[in-house]
């Protein structure tokens, strides 16, 4: 009997050799027969991503956007792969569910910064003025459009920026937490939810992590639309979104299924069988998600005629140190905005940062403290008042030039209406 501090096995007792066949012939079981589905699917799934991925890498023109692109096509050969495993090896399905949803993190960062570098692109040829301080003080997205916000405000531009780049670090937490708590009994993800068990807390963390991480996503996107036309900014967050949509879902309605509709077997519980069926639907999606995504992502438009090699955009996509060097960027400045250093608050326009600085896009310019009169940046002695180096770009021409905060453009813009 189970009490408020038990939780129920997710395996029977009885062990399924899981032979695929034998001296006499093949054991054509629906295990077996949805093992083969899961396993044919992964496999094209994988065909299809590596075709796109090469086509990238041999015209890796422009390096800052394409690596990101490169993490987002790993999407769906990531998850084929890992749930043809979770169901080739259901006993421990658990463990390769937490492991998928941490790439979910990693794909979301990646596509917020393949938009920062859309939008700088767009301001080749022509100031930022007319790329983004045209944007005047707007409100916010459904359920807070009851607040405003300026764009050009560098602690917003941080603030979305972080938004996002938060679920790298909560998933991957909130993945390894669940593995140690899964071995050593006191998760319980087939349930029940209880304050006993860590199940319900995970989730519960996961859940507000992931929605301000797509919170900010959706708002940038409505922010920067107009710079965006023409890249299929909305095929690209579909493809992303609809993955994480359809595999959160028909687990959901897999697990409501069981001990209804789903019965257990001699070998499989009715939670094994609802796992089963949320991983082959997720081996069989992802072979049309890699040929949205080969469409939504075309390498058409950075070929040059000139191949490149294939080792670097490998190693660059798998490089994460530009999503840590954002992050710690975000900090400093955040801690520099606690502590009130000069330039990180609205009465000195002068001297505080603008979207090129605080998307780290090559091209912002800051003034030295000395020449502004302020003292005691974040490192003293005339340093910087904000915390991050621009990046430097593969390409001269994706540039995002610094909005300059002087009287007569502000008078222009109207920018010296007080918020």
């Amino acid at each position: 009997m189970l009490t408020s501090d038990s939780c129920p096995s997710e395996n029977t007792q009885t062990t399924d050799q899981s032979s695929f066949w034998n001296s006499d012939s093949l054991h054509w079981d629906e295990h077996r027969i949805g093992w083969a589905i899961a396993g044919g699917c992964a496999a094209l799934t994988l065909l299809i991503s590596m075709f796109s991925v090469l086509q990238h890498c041999r015209n890796y023109t422009r390096p800052h956007e394409q690596r990101q692109i490169l993490r987002i096509l790993y999407m769906p050969p990531v998850y084929a792969i890992i749930s043809f495993f979770s169901y080739r090896f259901f006993r421990t399905y658990d463990y390769y569910s937490l492991i998928e949803a941490a790439y979910e993190a990693v794909t979301l960062s990646a596509f917020l910064m393949l938009l920062i570098e859309y939008v700088a692109n767009t301001a080749t040829g022509h100031s930022a003025e007319k790329a983004l301080v045209r944007k005047d003080k707007t409100r916010l997205l459904f359920p807070l459009c009851f607040w405003r916000y300026r764009p050009t405000k560098a602690y917003f531009m941080y603030t979305l920026k972080w938004s996002v780049l938060q679920y790298v670090i909560i998933r991957p937490a909130v993945s390894i937490a669940g593995i140690v708590t899964n071995a050593l009994g006191v998760l319980c993800p087939a349930g029940p939810y209880s304050i006993h068990f860590a199940e319900v807390y995970l989730e519960a963390i996961d859940f507000v992590s992931i929605s301000i991480a797509l919170y900010g996503l959706l708002l940038f996107y409505a922010l920067t639309k107009e710079e965006l036309a023409g890249r299929r900014p909305l095929a690209k967050f579909l493809s992303i979104k609809l993955i994480v949509m359809l595999t959160f879902y028909q687990s959901f309605v897999f697990t409501t299924l069981e001990g209804r509709v789903i019965k257990p077997t001699e070998y499989w519980t009715a939670t094994n069988i609802a796992n089963g069926l949320t991983a082959l639907t997720i081996c069989i999606e992802m072979v049309f998600f890699s040929a949205f995504m080969c469409w939504a992502f075309t390498a058409g438009e950075y070929k040059t005629g000139e191949k490149t090699s294939i080792g670097k955009p490998l190693l660059d996509s798998i490089n994460y140190g530009d999503f840590f060097t954002e992050i710690w960027g975000s900090m400093r400045f955040f801690f520099a905005y606690a502590l009130r250093r000069p330039g990180t608050h609205t009465p000195n326009r002068d001297n505080r940062p603008d979207f090129g600085e605080a998307f780290g896009v090559d091209g912002a310019y800051r003034k030295p403290l000395a020449e502004t009169g302020a003292v005691g940046g974040i490192g003293g002695g005339g340093e910087f008042p904000i915390a991050i180096r621009p990046r430097t770009s593969y390409d001269e021409n994706i540039r995002l030039a610094p909005y300059p905060y002087t009287s007569a453009s502000r008078s222009a813009s109207n920018l010296d209406v007080p918020v």
